[in-house]
């Protein structure tokens, strides 16, 4: 089984994905640093390197590598992997997607501690964040929507969360 984990940039992909593999004794795949690690780059670097089309390019590819070869996997896909190509489509078709939903004034009080490892965000005024986050959000919730499970991940424990995608996967 692989387990793909969607959202927004700190919906807590990679914290949970961790917890979950770790349980589950699963491989994990963080999908940007497994890309970072094959290009030798890092996320922005590629970016600004070579362009937004390129890494989009690169995703899709390592994504479907992943899928078609991997097993007992979680795999922690980018806030953006959902929406390009119908990169959502083979997610579900190939793994069990879930949906870590957490809300608008979560995600700006977590992303204004991290703005500084966030490119996307990084020039992007503290009082104007939960606003573009907003906008982001509704542009990507068709896509995150049609993830097979829903999770929200509001005021909640990494573990109650990991334990509720256990439960849900497995009954």
């Amino acid at each position: 089984m692989i387990i793909s984990l969607i959202g927004y940039m700190g919906s807590g992909k990679s914290h949970i994905s961790k917890i979950l593999s770790e349980k589950l004794n699963f491989k994990l795949i963080d999908l940007d640093k497994e890309i970072s690690r094959r290009n030798k780059l890092t996320i922005p670097e590629i970016f600004e390197q070579k362009g937004e089309i390129y890494f989009r390019k690169l995703e899709r590819e390592t994504l479907e590598e992943i899928l078609a070869s991997e097993e007992n996997v979680v795999l922690s896909l980018g806030g953006g992997t959902p929406v390009y190509y119908n990169n959502m489509e083979i997610i579900n078709h190939n793994s069990k997607s879930v949906f870590l939903r957490t809300s608008v004034a979560t995600l700006a009080e977590r992303l204004s501690k991290q703005k500084d490892k966030r490119p996307l965000i990084a020039n992007i005024s503290e009082e104007d964040l939960p606003e573009f986050i907003a906008k982001h959000l509704f542009e990507r919730n068709q896509f995150y929507s049609k993830a097979q499970f829903s999770i929200g991940t509001d005021s909640r424990e990494p573990e109650d969360i990991v334990q509720e995608i256990i439960e849900k996967l497995y009954l």
